[in-house]
Order: structure tokens, then sequence, then C-alpha cells
């Protein structure tokens, strides 16, 4: 491969051998795609440097941001060096480690019913677009999905009758089924109610709709949460700058935790059911959910006190 290649031919052969090999590499290929914009209006030519890479790393102002650049960019560098023995590989722990977690916002039960609750201010007045978002919310909300489960939900994965979700190829191509609650199928119903009704809502297989037939995509739906989060003008309670709609299946986490204290379960045994429950691959994942809340705390505090012979 020649070293004045561009670097989106570079990519796009990268990422094409990847993805026969299995990996999906979705957000990955666009933070590489990034690199090639970047590379471009920087007017950088020839092979790919650490120099550059630290460049656009660092280009979005987050020390955390930069690690995960640099993870996603390695492999990649890596490829290169099999065709430009110039290509140079940034050390892996440039900035630190890629994985570091950040707290997230665990939202309350009142911030959720306000969430859903300013859906029916989106444009257009009574359309299916606040319908849509107002009901994926509170989906997630009720049964920690990811956003990308919940858009990619087909009218055939939904059983209400049944009250079980088909969610399929989800992360790592695994599939699973999600029971939900009595409550949860009936907040559906009321939904395909009135996704039905709509002339154009029919023209598509996907379950949520949104206006003109065109069926709600992840993307669409978290720019209509970033809308609402702005119009409710939310503090983060977290690392993050701005409370996030993937917060929601952290927050999901938490209070089944809390509720499974307050019932006397075993959470132990419990949560080895929620983490299949979520499709994670390992228990660990499931742990990763776990944030200290004041109400968690203030559970273990009971418990510890309770352990050492004291009053509850």
């Amino acid at each position: 491969m020649s070293t004045h290649t561009s670097f989106s031919t570079w990519i796009d052969d990268y990422l094409a051998v990847r993805r026969r090999a299995g990996f999906a590499l979705k957000a990955e290929g666009a933070q590489l795609r990034q690199l090639a914009r970047f590379a471009e209006q920087a007017g950088h030519h020839g092979t790919l440097t650490v120099q550059l890479a630290v460049q656009w790393a660092t280009s979005s102002g987050r020390q955390l941001t930069a690690a995960r650049r640099i993870e996603v960019l390695r492999p990649f560098a890596a490829y290169c060096r099999q065709f430009d023995p110039a290509a140079e590989i940034p050390p892996r722990w440039l900035f630190g480690d890629s994985h570091r977690r950040l707290t997230p916002h665990i939202f309350t039960d009142e911030e959720v019913l306000d969430l859903l609750a300013a859906c029916d201010d989106l444009y257009p007045p009574g359309g299916l677009r606040g319908a849509s978002c107002k009901t994926i919310f509170g989906l997630i909300a009720a049964t920690g999905l990811r956003i990308s489960e919940a858009t990619g939900l087909t009218r055939l994965d939904v059983d209400l009758e049944q009250r079980l979700l088909h969610i399929r190829c989800a992360k790592h191509g695994k599939s699973r089924w999600v029971p939900i609650h009595l409550t949860t199928a009936e907040a559906l119903r009321r939904y395909v109610r009135k996704r039905d009704h709509d002339p154009f809502a029919g023209n598509t297989s996907a379950f949520f709709v949104f206006d003109y037939g065109r069926p709600a995509s992840t993307r669409s739906v978290e720019y209509a949460f970033k809308v609402l989060r702005a119009a409710l003008k939310w503090h983060a309670r977290g690392d993050h700058p701005a409370p996030r709609l993937h917060d929601l299946r952290h927050s999901f986490v938490c209070h089944r935790l809390q509720d499974w204290y307050a019932r006397g379960l075993d959470v132990d045994r419990s949560i080895l059911s929620l983490s299949t429950y979520l499709g994670h691959a390992k228990v660990t994942d499931t742990y990763w959910y776990e944030t200290a809340t004041p109400e968690l705390l203030a559970i273990a505090a009971r418990r510890f006190v309770r352990c050492r012979g004291g009053s509850p």
C-alpha cells in the first residue's frame, strides 16, 4: 500500500478486513473517519505518526476521550504498518486507562416522569414523534434496554399477549427474550393504538415510528432527548457534562438493587438474573452499572450497624 494513499482509503480497507472477521466496529469506524477528516483539515500528508495521533486524540479536550481514541487507533496503526513500515503505533497508555468509569446520572422517579411529560411538547404537537419518544424513554426506564435495542424493535419482536420483547442481534451478536411488566405492556398497547391510527405508520415494519412513516432511529431519539434535557434545565449528578439517555439504563440497575434490598432478596443470586435480562456477556458488566447512590449507601449503613449489633 502506498504511503500516499489517503487515510480514508486505508480506513475503508481496514474496516472491511475486520468486519469480514466478524467485528461490527460501528463506533470505531465512525471515530476513524473523524481521524481522516482531522488529518485532511490539518493538511497532513504521508504516514500515520504519533504526533498526528496525539493532535487528534487531544482535540476533544477531554483526557478520557483522548485515551479511548488512542485505543481505537492502535489496531488501525498496526494494520497500516503492515504496508508502511514507517507508520507509528502510539503507546497504549499515552493518556492513561481508557476504561475509567465515570459516575452516571441516576434519574429519580420524578425526573423520569418529567421527561415523559415533556415529550408532549415535541414537534409536531400531537404527532408520533412525541408519542414514540415518550414510550421509548419509558420502556428503557422500565426494562433497562439499550437505546439501540428499543429503536431496533420490529412489530414481530413485540408480543404484548405474552408480554415479551425479542431483542435480536444486540451487543456481541447476542439475542434474548425480555419479559415486561403488565403496566409496561399496557403502555405499549396505548402507543400501538395511537401509532396504528396514523395513515403512514403501516409503511414500515419498525415498532416505533415517527411522523410520515419514518422509523424512529437511535440518532433521532437521542437528539429529542437532548432537546428535552435542555428544556428541563437538568444539572448532571455525575462525571458527565450532562445527563445522558444511556443513564436510564444505569438508573434501572440502581433502582433494582434498592428494591431488592427493601424486599430482603438475595442480591448475589438476583444479580445473575439481572445480568441475563440486560444482555450482558458476564456478571461483572452488570456490576459496572452499579452506582453508590445516597439511597443505597443508607441501606448499606443500616445493614452494617445491624451486623455490628447496633440498632437499625
